[in-house]
């Protein structure tokens, strides 16, 4: 089994908590926080290291957030080289309102990272590529860098030779180039790569399709929530059924699902084998409460390998 290499460009130290009611105007008390290192790279590299796997994170960070981020991994035992920048890294909030049982999420913008701080990053990604077998990026693009900032990363994956994984969205998705191995979006982001709305399933299958017709991406895990996943290759389409829980935070789910299925792959484990333990991992993150991950004891219990 080898190891995974995950980068972050924008990282974030992830607060929960939880008060009796969200009101307007009112001063809310909370409950004390929980905080966790978090942005989409990270997470996945926790949730991987959480499994028995190996990973190694890199990402840039600043400020006092910065220090907590690299001081919660050091805790975890999270192998991680984190890139000093002049920027102070952000903070994301997760309330619960107890009595309505909802959650909401308070998501600030990162700091400007540097072409310089950029290319750090960079390095450092090279220099640990000889023992990973995948090269993971998750999350969005802060300030300062550039939309087709993956693609240069799928260029860099494919002389490498490894295997590149990406979830992200917006204009980082559109950009995002050619030479992926696996990109997982959800619905919404399917159809901001498309260009259209996607309302049916069949149009769900053509529109992956298209990604590897068009060179994007081999394989295509379309993320679908309750409705589970849709894994689309150039050979084959077939659908997943969510591993049905009860829901108690929605937060580090995705990262979580994805982690699966990377893990899964690095241990040679097959496409379908892969896909269902990530949304195993998947729905063991939605047991948590807040900002916490999926736990190794949930989805061993929730994975079903037929």
């Amino acid at each position: 089994m080898g190891t995974i290499v995950t980068l972050t460009m924008n990282p974030a130290l992830d607060i929960a908590t939880s008060t009796d009611q969200v009101i307007p105007t009112h001063k809310l008390r909370c409950s004390p926080p929980r905080y966790d290192p978090g942005g989409g790279g990270i997470n996945v590299a926790r949730a991987v290291h959480a499994l028995g796997g190996n990973a190694v994170a890199i990402f840039p960070v600043g400020g006092p957030a910065g220090e907590m981020i690299h001081h919660l991994l050091e805790q975890e035992g999270v192998r991680h080289y984190p890139i000093a920048i002049g920027g102070f890294t952000r903070e994301s909030l997760a309330v619960e309102d107890r009595q309505s049982g909802e959650q909401f999420r308070f998501i600030l913008p990162g700091p400007e990272v540097s072409e310089a701080d950029q290319e750090r990053c960079l390095d450092q990604l090279s220099a640990v590529a000889a023992e990973v077998d995948f090269i993971v990026a998750s999350g969005s693009l802060p300030l300062g860098v550039r939309e087709d900032f993956y693609a240069r990363l799928a260029q860099l994956a494919q002389m490498l030779g490894k295997r590149f994984v990406l979830d992200t969205s917006g204009g980082a998705l559109k950009q995002a180039g050619h030479g992926i191995y696996l990109l997982k979006p959800s619905l919404r982001e399917l159809q901001d790569l498309a260009g259209r709305e996607i309302d049916s399933p069949l149009d769900q299958e053509s529109a992956a399709r298209e990604v590897i017709e068009q060179g994007r991406s081999e394989i295509v895990v379309l993320s679908l929530g309750a409705e589970g996943a849709l894994v689309v290759t150039e050979q084959e389409c077939e659908r997943f059924a969510a591993v049905p829980v009860e829901a108690r935070s929605t937060v580090g789910a995705g990262d979580s699902m994805l982690a699966g299925i990377v893990l899964a792959l690095s241990r040679g484990l097959p496409l379908r084998q892969a896909v269902r333990f990530g949304l195993a991992a998947g729905a063991a993150a939605l047991l948590g409460s807040g900002t916490e991950l999926c736990r190794r004891s949930d989805v061993e219990r929730l994975y079903q390998p037929m």
